[in-house]
């Protein structure tokens, strides 16, 4: 069995590598694929093969995914460019004969109104089309997004957002990381669209809580119209695309499109999710 995880130079490509090692996959039955020389030489050192890709290049594609049974396709971190690149990959995977993909979608893509849905549905729809049987792995959204939140919520003591009451229902990317590992070395998943989410759903005044727990001082939540978002993220230096994406962002939560969490995460992976106050504390302890 080969599989090629594409995006392994990224965070979840990386830890989806891992944990298919931690599983027993032979490190010479893995070929992580990615653009960052430096990064994949670092994979190479482990033992798991690598290819550099171009994914506007269908001669690297071609050449990353030869002999390959089964696809990880990560998808990409460029806002705006995935699909023609998910599209190159998928139709690369189509060319090579590959037996299966899995994709790493986002929360009900093909039906939600989700700032960053339309990539995703487009994607799945490319990977329908294609005949290849697929997994399909709707993440909904990581602790690690709020990595860079935790450090100004530490100087101020606030946790600004324009969520209302709106919940997140967040994981550790390794959960999401390890899912990819279950269904890979696992029977009975092909076909299969996950939700997959963490165990718990928080709203501000619980992020808040978990931050004051893990920090160790009170923070309070501050929840915010989204005109005084806006301004206080402009005022924070953010150029006016981030700042609406954000605010387009947190008008989702109100809606409560992440808010949805069924324990599918936590059953294919076999143990609960991380909570947010644990992945708090991590970040704690090594900043």
């Amino acid at each position: 069995m080969t599989i090629v995880v594409t995006g392994a130079t990224g965070h979840l490509g990386r830890l989806a590598i891992e944990h298919l090692l931690a599983r027993g996959v032979a490190a010479s039955s893995i070929v992580g694929v990615g653009r960052n020389v430096e990064k994949l030489a670092e994979l190479a050192a482990s033992g798991v093969g690598t290819a550099v890709v171009d994914y506007a290049d269908a001669a690297s594609l071609d050449a990353a995914l030869a002999g390959a049974e089964s696809l990880v396709l990560v998808s990409g971190s460029e806002v705006g460019h995935r699909v023609a690149q998910h599209g190159a990959v998928i139709d690369a995977a189509k060319r090579a004969g590959v037996g299966r993909i899995v994709y790493t979608s986002a929360p009900h893509a093909t039906t939600s109104e989700l700032v960053i849905a339309p990539e995703h549905k487009v994607t799945e729809e490319l990977i329908a089309a294609s005949g290849i049987p697929a997994t399909i792995l709707r993440n909904n959204w990581y602790h690690e997004n709020y990595a860079a939140t935790l450090p100004q919520v530490a100087a101020t003591g606030v946790y600004v957002a324009s969520t209302g009451e709106g919940r997140v229902a967040s994981a550790a990317r390794s959960d999401y990381a390890e899912a990819i590992a279950a269904v890979l070395t696992g029977d009975g998943h092909e076909g299969a669209v996950y939700e997959l989410s963490g165990d718990t759903a928080w709203n501000g005044h619980e992020f808040a809580a978990a931050a004051s727990e893990a920090l160790g001082r009170e923070v309070l939540y501050r929840s915010v119209t989204p005109e005084e978002h806006v301004q206080i993220l402009a005022d924070a230096g953010l150029d006016e695309g981030t700042a609406g994406f954000v605010i387009a962002l947190d008008a989702n939560i109100r809606a409560g499109l992440l808010a949805e969490t069924d324990g599918s995460l936590a059953r294919l992976i076999g143990h609960p999710t991380q909570p947010l106050v644990d992945y708090f504390r991590a970040q704690t302890v090594s900043a």
